[in-house]
């Protein structure tokens, strides 16, 4: 495992962050000799996408019991633009 220290991680840090994820080693980040961080690459788990009938509804189940007061969308909208 190579290792840098803060100062030259701080002023490498985008090209420090291309080589873990080229190579995929890992680089520990010394202060003095002592590792205080250390970069991995990240895990190669595929998050799956919500679909957008999921997105539908969670957005109708927060909007839930809010009212406009009979006020009507293009109200408010016109009586913002004043």
């Amino acid at each position: 495992m190579k290792s840098v220290g803060t100062y030259e991680a701080k002023t490498r840090l985008s090209a420090l962050i291309a080589k873990v994820n080229a190579t995929g080693q890992q680089i520990a980040i010394t202060n003095h000799g002592v590792t205080v961080a250390l970069l991995t690459p990240p895990p190669h788990t595929v998050q799956p996408q919500p679909s957008h009938a999921d997105a539908i509804g969670r957005w109708r189940t927060a909007r839930k019991g809010t009212s406009l007061n009979g006020l009507k969308p293009r109200d408010l909208i016109n009586q913002g633009r004043r």
